[in-house]
Parts: C-alpha cells; structure tokens; sequence
C-alpha cells in the first residue's frame, strides 16, 4: 500500500450522503480510514467534499468541517454544488443561495489548508525520496514530488531531472515544502 491515498467522500453530513446517492456513511468512511492506519499509520489522505449541495444546512455543513478535522487530509479538492440538468438534485426545491456556497467554501477550504500545512509542517527534518518532475519557476529551481504527493521546491537542482532522490525537507508551507 502506497503512502498516499485519495478516498473521496463527498461530505462529512449522512443527511447530505444519502441524498447525493452515497452508500457509506461518515462513520463507515472513518472506519475505513482507521484500517488503512492501522495497516500504514504513515498513510497520508486526500479526499473531496462538495458544500452547498440542496438541503445542506448549517449543521450538515459543521459534520463536514469535523470530518475534515478529524481525519486531517493531506489535500483536498473541494467544490460548490451546481445544478446539472437531468440529475434528482437539479430539480430539488431546497437549493443554497450562491452566496451561502461561497462562503462555506471558503470556510471548508480555510479548514483543509490548515490541515494540510500541519501535515506538511510534519515533514520538515525527514528525509524523503523525491521524484524530481519540472522545471521550478526560479533559475536553477526544480520540482518534485514526495510519495505524498507534496510538491519540494529544490535549488540547484536541474541535472536531477526525471531522477529520484533523497530530500531533506527544511521548510513546508502550505501547498509545497523546501
């Protein structure tokens, strides 16, 4: 099993699951996130949440902040709800003022970058094995990427392009480490 793993979830409220067709609950989606600890307590998660889905309310909205902050993502990938046509949810009466998704949104997203630098704040002083991928957008910068999926910015490193090599991290902010 790979260090990293997207488990998408869709929302941390079983309300909001069942109306979106889900078939697991937060609970079964917290019990599979503590076997996979259990197997790899290094396991670093991902995941995606939709906010403002019809008839989200407040509180269903907290279940997915909690979710969140208890299973603490290395990344996610969140996005507003928008009606598409033919779908069960386009025709529902309850739908959320733009507004309303816009904001939670940015709740939502201002929770997961927390975790997400806490997660990358972990790393300083290992050392890791990086993939070097890209040129990095300063003279001499490259780009890697960590079994995590983190991006490290290294400096002077160009000939190590397409190579895999031992990193020490000495700084982590919130979307990459140095």
């Amino acid at each position: 099993l790979m260090p990293f793993l997207h488990l998408p979830v869709q929302s941390g409220s079983d309300k909001i699951l069942k109306a979106m067709n889900r078939k697991h609950s937060a609970a079964d989606y917290l019990g599979i996130v503590e076997k996979l600890r259990a197997a790899r307590p290094d396991i670093a998660l991902s995941s995606d949440f939709i906010v403002g889905f019809p008839g989200e309310t407040e509180a269903d909205f907290e279940d997915s902040v909690k979710l969140i902050e208890t299973v603490g993502f290395a990344s996610a990938y969140m996005f507003k709800y928008s009606p598409r046509p033919g779908t069960p949810a386009a025709d529902k009466a309850e739908q959320i003022p733009e507004e309303v998704k816009e904001e939670r949104l940015a709740r939502l997203l201002e929770t997961a970058t927390r975790c997400q630098l806490n997660f990358n704040r972990s790393s300083i002083g290992r050392t890791m094995p990086v993939l070097i991928e890209r040129v990095g957008r300063k003279d001499g910068q490259a780009i890697g990427r960590t079994p995590y999926m983190q991006s490290v910015v290294l400096e002077n490193a160009l000939t190590l392009m397409g190579q895999m090599v031992d990193v020490r991290i000495d700084e982590a902010y919130e979307y990459s480490l140095k």
